[in-house]
């Protein structure tokens, strides 16, 4: 194994490094092929005497409970958050204020996460989004990568996944040029 490269990121609450390594599997009778492992882990909080910039995450849901759930586990976190109950109303803050990602509920009246998705792309190419929806079908799966969907993340949400999807996307939209 070689190591390609290995970045540390922090957020308000938390800090995390991905590793990269390129690695060769060995497939039995001398054959081998490249691939490679990434590594995201989370680290210890950094001390106060370092100043730690601050993630923006915009939380989006029409259902009250669910939106203040969420945006509660992201602020334990540290992270400042920002929530909107409906898909016109994230894109409205989007236009005004610094959010570097996004979740959408799917399933919103009026516009759905994956409509409001289409709109923020029309200015804004590279905001991370994360979709979050009760009924992860495959087709709305494929519909959501198509869409530029960093992940899909069924509900009940669990927090380690969440947290883990959060640093996993920041990480990578950090590491883009």
């Amino acid at each position: 194994m070689h190591c390609v490269h290995a970045r540390v990121y922090s957020g308000v609450g938390i800090l995390f490094a991905t590793l990269d390594w390129d690695i060769e599997q060995n497939l039995g009778w001398g054959t081998t092929r490249p691939g490679r492992l990434n590594l995201v882990m989370e680290l210890a909080k950094p001390s106060a005497a370092e100043p730690e910039p601050t993630f923006s995450i915009l939380v989006t849901d029409d259902d009250r409970g669910s939106r203040d759930t969420l945006a509660q586990m992201l602020q334990d976190r540290g992270f400042t958050t920002i929530t909107a109950a409906s898909g016109e109303e994230a894109i409205e803050i989007i236009m005004v204020e610094t959010i570097h990602l996004v979740f959408f509920d799917m399933h919103m009246p009026r516009m759905t996460g994956l409509e409001a998705l289409q709109q923020v792309r029309l200015y804004n190419e590279v905001l991370p989004a994360i979709l979050v929806t009760a009924d992860a079908t495959r087709e709305l799966i494929r519909r959501a990568f198509q869409a530029q969907v960093y992940s899909v993340i069924p509900k009940p949400v669990n927090k380690s996944v969440l947290l883990h999807t959060l640093a996993r996307a920041l990480g990578q939209s950090l590491r883009k040029p």
